[in-house]
């Protein structure tokens, strides 16, 4: 296959970790082409196709210095057997533009994992809304007092931005409502930001599990992130220490009803956040995890991904 990849720039990949890296790897592994650009090299002229200034790019064996351009062009992007749209969040007005210019390149051939549409109609925090009964408990509002309402019946609350990432900007407020009134006014920004309230669970201490899913089949090992030094948060980015665990019959189960519907939307590949049972957000815009689990179990996440990809690809 001819490859091409819509991520942030190469040059800012941490390959020890990188999931799109782990992608690239085993694409070149199984002898694909590859090529890269960013959103911001995407372009589309009235009555032409929408192209890319590309960089085709072969992997070297050093860490460091992993990857050789062998070329620079301008292409279209029908032109590529698939286009992995793998740029990290926020998914900010620059990302809706360039889901629009990937689905214009759809209406000309291309075929983009994941479907842009399907990324524009499934923000990850507010796709858990669809399936409550796997949720928790999920509050999302502009207004102070329906909070201050939802704090009183849940007791022990979460609140957060609709559009972070990483951790960012996520605020425990326990049963005494301690600065819920600053933290409601940081995030909600005078009524004028939609925020989200979530009920918090206790299970966190065991881990805010990532559970991947790909083609609507959930893979046979997630990873756990642990909160760590009395935080409440378990993402990466904030600290958390990554464990890999089979997932149990429970999150089997959950991942297949919510993974089996999104990927008839175009959603190859998407990563449920899971904590205790209940999930607290639907990731699709570039999940991550591949590598950590791999490298703990044995697990080739990235092959399981590219087998999919090449049956889809040829379907």
């Amino acid at each position: 296959m001819n490859l091409l990849i819509v991520a942030d720039p190469l040059e800012s990949f941490k390959t020890y970790k990188d999931t799109t890296y782990a992608m690239m790897r085993e694409a070149a592994r199984r002898g694909h082409r590859l090529a890269a650009c960013e959103p911001a090299h995407l372009s589309w002229q009235s009555g032409g196709a929408v192209c890319a200034q590309v960089r085709e790019v072969r992997l070297k064996d050093d860490a460091h210095d992993w990857f050789a351009v062998t070329a620079t062009r301008r292409a279209a992007l029908q032109e590529f057997d698939a286009v992995l749209m793998r740029k990290d969040p926020p998914f900010d007005a620059e990302y809706l533009y360039a889901t629009h210019l990937l689905e214009q390149a759809e209406r000309a051939g291309a075929r983009v994992f994941n479907r842009p549409r399907a990324l524009r109609d499934h923000p990850e925090k507010l796709a858990i809304m669809e399936w409550p009964q796997f949720a928790a408990p999920t509050l999302v509002t502009r207004a102070a007092a329906d909070i201050r309402a939802f704090h009183a019946a849940q007791r022990d609350i979460i609140l957060k931005p609709l559009d972070g990432m990483g951790g960012m900007g996520i605020f425990r407020v326990r049963e005494d409502g301690l600065n819920l009134g600053a933290i409601i006014e940081t995030l909600n920004q005078g009524s004028a930001t939609t925020v989200m309230a979530q009920k918090f669970l206790p299970e966190i201490a065991q881990g805010d599990k990532r559970v991947l899913v790909i083609g609507g089949e959930p893979a046979p090992y997630c990873l756990a992130r642990i909160p760590q030094g009395g935080e409440v948060r378990g993402n990466l980015a904030a600290g958390g220490k990554g464990v890999a665990q089979p997932l149990t019959d429970t999150d089997r189960a959950t991942a297949r009803a919510i993974g089996g519907a999104l990927a008839l939307r175009g959603l190859l590949l998407i990563g449920l956040d899971i904590i205790g049972s209940r999930i607290t957000e639907i990731n699709v815009t570039s999940p991550t995890c591949f590598q950590e689990i791999r490298d703990q179990t044995g697990c080739d996440v990235a092959a399981i991904f590219m087998d999919a990809l090449e049956k889809a690809v040829a379907s």
